[in-house]
């Protein structure tokens, strides 16, 4: 599960909508649960790799001590 969020506004045709949401609540699901499933699915199925917000790797200690020393410099 993402930590962080953003929010994606899209236009859909609202019968569309309507038969969308409703099949979510049939398979117990909210709508935001299935388009982030698919977004995952799009992603993967394209080869395209991303570390989810709030999971980034912290940078190494010495790299970031090396950095700010070549600021100063």
């Amino acid at each position: 599960m993402e930590l962080k969020t953003a929010r994606l506004t899209l236009l859909i045709d609202p019968n569309k909508k309507v038969a969308f949401e409703r099949l979510c609540a049939e398979q117990d699901l909210t709508a935001s649960q299935v388009v982030r499933q698919l977004i995952r699915d799009y992603l993967d199925r394209h080869g395209v790799s991303y570390t989810p917000a709030g999971q980034e790797v912290p940078e190494p200690r010495a790299a970031a001590t090396s950095s700010k020393a070549r600021r100063r410099s």
